[in-house]
């Protein structure tokens, strides 16, 4: 009787040490709703789970998440709350607050965010690069340090590159350019912008489009997917159906931290050697490891894996995205074609000043990233109350400006949806703080310079030599994986152009 007490005692404390607190846990989270309801937002799905059973659905469905921000910006307005357990997050629509923000120094990035970048399942990923580094003191001195690889005069001396990558594109699409044969150009452009990235940035030799079997486009599409899965399914990694999954995740973040590490090894022996280095993206993380104390190769890889990754990644979806449309809009391929025929003619070597003269095309592709900004939203914390848009933001929590969002509604673009360069053109008013594919203020991408010259030189190419057309048994979906890509891939026939 005695020991049948005193399992009972036992399984009720058990009990006890067990529910109460899960019961502490669910007042807390019953305390954050009382506390900031107020602020209008979409009604939880969940009690316990807030809006994150929304976010968990639209992951496994692949579904471009950033159509219901649209939605519920419509509806609740400019600033309004999801919950994900204890957690706050708020959306912010208004370009005063983007001008704000945004524009400046004092407000850092939020950590609850950018700490799925830091680390992925356990590896080290991007760690405390220039996109992850939350202290402005430690990013400004990196940013400073990486000016030079991104400066004018050393992103002309890297047109002979961009070229020759380019012209390597163009003879693989001649290849295939029967008329019939099936062509995904944006693995093409994943391949084609690997390939400029691993030779400007780091002298890299390797070759994405000569080898199928590279295994560089797959490791960074499974670290976009690790990333989008640690903030929008955070509880991915405690299913054991998911450990094969979370195993691939791992195994290619470390597969891209390993070419880190060769590449930052035959660069040091290089300068050993006292060889002529270039002021590439390696030359300048290793200054930043000379002039900044503290700073080990770990260091170096985060930002070695920070340009390798949004390097490629954004610049093969813009192409993507552009190409999408322009498969639907004839007047527009039309016009461009006759831009770069009367610019670039039949020049095979495309120069700088060719690229300055694609007015047309810089309005094109502007008018993509707004549709279709790769890389969708910023985001910052508030370290102290603010009113925004009349409505009280409490200290602490995490703001995000979604530019996908604000690039599609009505009262920022008229006619939204629609395909329409001329928004960009010179004589027309620009968007007001509603626009910002590359961010904005101090900690807007150090790549935007960069980036363009690649897309310009790359679709230069593509319509002075290609005819293209768009697969019909195609969606024009969106896939967001984290960065925004097109579901089909951009499916095309391609045939040469008779001029």
């Amino acid at each position: 009787m005695e020991f049948l007490t005193l399992c009972t005692r036992s399984l009720l404390l058990l009990l006890f040490l067990t529910v109460m607190p899960f019961l502490l846990f669910c007042c807390y989270i019953k305390y954050i709703h009382f506390k900031y309801d107020y602020i209008p937002g979409p009604p939880r799905i969940s009690f316990l789970f807030g809006h994150l059973p929304i976010f968990d659905k639209l992951t496994d469905e692949q579904k471009n998440t950033h159509e219901v921000f649209l939605q519920w910006a419509e509806i609740y307005g400019p600033v309004y709350r999801i919950n994900a357990l204890h957690k706050l997050m708020i959306f912010v629509t208004d370009p005063e607050a983007v001008k704000e923000i945004l524009m400046s120094p004092k407000y850092q990035k939020a950590p609850e965010i950018y700490k799925a970048i830091v680390n992925l399942f356990g590896v080290r990923l991007m760690g405390n690069g220039l996109v992850t580094a939350l202290d402005y003191n430690h990013w400004h001195k990196q940013r400073r340090i990486m000016d030079p690889a991104f400066s004018r005069p050393y992103l002309i001396s890297l047109m002979g590159t961009f070229n020759d990558v380019a012209e390597h594109l163009m003879e693989k699409l001649e290849e295939k350019s029967d008329g019939k044969t099936e062509v995904s150009l944006h693995n093409m452009f994943s391949r084609v912008t690997l390939d400029v990235i691993t030779k400007t940035a780091f002298g890299m030799e390797n070759s994405s489009l000569n080898d199928v079997h590279d295994p560089f486009p797959h490791a960074i599409f499974m670290v976009m997917k690790g990333i989008m899965l640690q903030i929008r399914k955070p509880f991915t990694k405690f299913f054991p159906k998911n450990n094969q999954l979370i195993q691939e995740i791992r195994q290619s973040a470390l597969l891209l931290r390993h070419a880190g590490q060769e590449c930052i090894r035959l660069r040091k022996a290089a300068i050993q050697n006292g060889e002529e280095i270039p002021k590439d993206i390696l030359t300048q993380i290793l200054k930043c490891a000379e002039l900044e104390e503290n700073i080990d190769e770990e260091a170096m890889l985060d930002n070695f894996i920070t340009f390798f990754v949004a390097g490629q990644e954004t610049t093969a979806n813009q192409l993507s995205f552009t190409v999408m449309e322009l498969t639907r809009h004839p007047e527009i391929l039309k016009r461009l074609q006759e831009e770069v025929d009367e610019v670039v003619g039949l020049k095979k070597n495309i120069e700088h000043e060719d690229l300055n003269k694609l007015q047309y095309m810089s309005q094109v592709l502007k008018e993509s990233l707004r549709l279709y900004p790769p890389a969708p939203t910023t985001n910052r914390i508030l370290h102290k109350e603010m009113m925004l848009d009349g409505i009280k933001v409490p200290a602490n929590v995490a703001l995000t400006f979604d530019t996908y969002v604000m690039g599609r509604m009505e009262k920022f673009f008229k006619d939204p949806l629609t395909f329409n360069p001329d928004r960009f053109s010179p004589d027309t008013p620009k968007p007001y703080y509603c626009y910002f594919p590359f961010s904005l203020g101090p900690r807007s991408c150090i790549g935007l310079v960069f980036a363009q010259m690649e897309a310009k030189l790359v679709l230069a190419k593509l319509l002075q030599r290609f005819e293209f057309e768009y697969v019909s048994n195609q969606s024009y979906e969106i896939m967001d994986i984290g960065s925004l890509k097109p579901r089909d891939g951009v499916v095309c026939r391609i045939k040469q152009r008779v001029k």
